[in-house]
This record gives structure tokens, sequence and C-alpha cells, in this order.
């Protein structure tokens, strides 16, 4: 008879390869639509478009930020920019005003209120029908705008097209497991499109129509996670969000464990707490997949590592405990058959089949969303990286996260 823990541990398995199985159905029956185009492209009509940095403490990256904006592929005199630094306590504010002569450059300092204040203000400021954000340690490829607009141009419906975030210029071992998500991140994101279920518009260069804004009022906190708690009020009132899987962003990452733990904290209690404040909306199909697959989705997968990395340190902790015991009985016992191998057996249980297939979607769709900005195949080291980075980390910030939640703790932004 299964005992009930091993009974929840199959169900959650069973679960995240079918989340993983149903991406991949998707792909396969969407896999035609998926274009990269190369070179420059025009449009048959060039919208006004109004783009706001939010900058704390940026006075590294900010100049190559707008430098970036400013070589976009795109009329300038249709490209407002609005840079607004945020209460910074470095040189941003300095940096920023070079660019105070530029005609369709706007500047503005304000006490720190968070991004979110500061996107709002933008919002204030803007008088074009298209609004979007950058953030001041990401840069936009000088194609991604027009990729982004042609879009809105071929379908009126759209409200929000995001692009392809991509990481730069990585240089350790950190970054590098982070380049390897973020390319499966562009895979999901185009499967999660193909659904009508994103249910996050990122911060570097998202383009919303500023209808959004007019009628669902301006960005929120949502829990240091703004441009996700938009994305959920955007679905609640279906409002149609794409992913242009051609246009690139590039964003700096966090260099070190602690940044990175930070970070990815940050998310997961966004996650956790924008999921709890539209739960109304959970498994309700007027929400369509956002609803019944993309949220259900994201707390299947939080309560499967936090389950299985439980496991894992009850059992190591109890095969610890007994090897103790062991020695204190009959004293160090070397036993040959730990080391013994048969070639010829092969463990065909159920779980471990399952978690093969994860590991080899995952894979795939680390490998694909390369393809998908890189215009080829490439299984590099970057792969490597990202398992055991993410194994032995992950599993802590998502506890945390809980954890913060539980006891109302909100995550520093840093």
């Amino acid at each position: 008879m299964v005992s009930i823990p091993n009974l929840i541990f199959y169900i959650l398995i069973f679960l995240s390869v079918y989340v993983q199985v149903f991406f991949f159905v998707t792909f396969l029956e969407n896999r035609k639509k998926i274009i990269v185009r190369n070179g420059k492209i025009r449009l048959k009509e060039y919208p006004a478009v109004t783009i706001t940095v939010p900058c704390w403490n940026e006075e590294e990256t900010i100049e190559k930020t707008i430098h970036s904006l400013l070589n976009l592929n795109y009329p300038q005199e249709k490209l407002q920019i609005i840079l607004i630094d945020d209460g910074s306590t470095d040189h941003t504010w300095q940096t920023i005003n070079k660019f105070s002569n530029y005609p369709n450059i706007k500047i503005f300092h304000k006490k720190n209120g968070g991004k979110f204040t500061a996107l709002n203000l933008g919002l204030q400021y803007c008088k074009t029908d298209f609004f979007g954000g950058l953030d001041a340690d990401s840069f936009a490829d000088p194609e991604s705008l027009v990729r982004i607009m042609s879009y809105f141009e071929k379908d009126s419906n759209i409200m929000a097209v995001a692009p392809s975030i991509i990481v730069s210029d990585s240089k350790n071992i950190i970054q590098n497991a982070q380049k390897a998500e973020y390319s499966m991140g562009v895979y999901l994101k185009k499967m999660l499109c193909f659904l009508g279920a994103i249910n996050v518009t990122p911060g570097p260069m998202t383009i919303f129509k500023k209808k959004v804004f007019n009628d669902l009022g301006y960005y929120r906190h949502g829990h240091n996670t703004e441009d996700m708690e938009i994305a959920y009020r955007m679905q609640k009132n279906n409002y149609k969000i794409e992913h242009c899987n051609d246009a690139y962003v590039y964003t700096s990452t966090p260099g070190t464990i602690k940044k990175l733990y930070r970070q990815r904290l940050r998310w997961i209690y966004g996650f956790i707490n924008n999921t709890i404040d539209y739960k109304n909306v959970l498994f309700k199909g007027k929400y369509g997949n956002f609803a019944v697959f993309t949220l259900p989705m994201g707390i299947i997968s939080i309560l499967s590592v936090s389950y299985l990395f439980g496991k894992i340190v009850y059992n190591i902790g109890n095969f610890l405990y007994l090897k103790i015991l062991q020695f204190k009985i009959i004293g160090f016992h070397f036993n040959s058959k730990v080391f013994d191998l048969d070639p010829f057996f092969v463990n065909t249980q159920s779980f471990i089949f399952l978690i093969f297939s994860i590991y080899f979607l995952v894979i795939f769709a680390m490998i694909f969303g390369r393809k998908m900005t890189e215009g080829k195949w490439v299984l590099s080291l970057d792969i490597l990286y990202f398992f055991p980075v993410f194994i032995i980390i992950a599993p802590f910030w998502l506890m945390r996260a809980v954890y913060n939640t539980i006891l109302q703790r909100k995550p520093a932004w840093r």
C-alpha cells in the first residue's frame, strides 16, 4: 500500500510533468507561428511612443540604457523618453542630466517612492497613445521597438506586447546559469502567449496602449512586482497580452548568490501575494488559461519544490541519524554492497521516468528558447550550470517567500 507522503510525492511529480508536457504540446501545435525576423522591418505607420526609464542608484548603467533608446530604429520625433531619478543617492542625477538638451527627452527628480511611483509619474506626462518602461539596467536592441509595434499594427485587439529578455554580459557561473534560465523564459513566455495566459509584463520594454492605464488605472505597488500586478489586472479584464519573441532586450543580472536570492525572493513573494490578491479569478473559465493554467501551475511549482526539498532534507537527516546510531552500536563498518553496480540494470520505477521526463523537457525549453533568440540550436555549458545553481538555491527562496507571506514580512527590493 502506498503511504500518504509517497502518494503526495507521486501526485506532485505527475503534475509537474503534466505542466511541461502541456507546454511541449502547445509548442508542437504552434511551432509554425514562431517567426524570427532578421534585419530591419518597416511599419505602415509609426505611432508615437513614450518610454519611461525609472532610475534608482543606476549611475553605472543608465547612460548605456539611454543610448540604447536613442539608437532605436524608430523615428526619433515619434519617440518620447522620460528619465526619472527616484531619489538616487549616487551620481545618477548628474548622469541623466547630460541628456537634458535632447528635444525628445524629459528629465525629472523625485523623492524615493519605489519603481511604480516613477512609472506613474511618467504616465502623467505621457501624451502618446503608447507607453512603455525600460529598466535602467537593461538595453534595447535597435530593432526591438519597431518589431513590438508591428504586433499592434496587425491586431487592434492587442493591449500590450512583451519582448524577449536576454542576459547581457554574463561573467560567472551564477550569471551563466541565469542565461540558460532566461532562454527557457523566452520559450515559456511564447507558449503562455499562445495560451493567452501571460502573467507578467516585464519592466524591460513592454509596450502598452495608454488605454490600459486610462481604463484600469495606473501602476500599483503590487508587492514590489508592479509588472506582475498590471498583467493580473489586464487578464482579469480580458485585455490581450502578446509576446514578440524577436524583440530583444538585454538585461543585467545578479552576479552573486546573495543578490540572486534577494531578487528571486521578491519575485516569488510577489507571485504568491498577487495570486492571493486575485484569488477570486482562480479556476474560473471566464478568465481563460490565466486562471485555469498559469496561476495553478505556479502554485503547483512552489508546492512541488517545497515538498521535494523537505523530503530530501528529511531523508538525508534520517540517513545520517541511522548511521550515527550504527556507529555507536557496532562502530565503523565498511559495506562493499554500497558500491555494487550492475550495468545491465535500469531502474524503471515510474517516478524515475517522470523525473527524467521533466529534465528532458526543461532542457528542450532552454535549447529552443536559445534558438528563438540566436537563430540556431545550441547546447551550451549554461544548461549544466543551471541545474546545480537553481536546484540548490531555489528551494530556499521559495520557502522563505512562503514564510514571509505567512508572517507578512515584505522582502527588500535589493
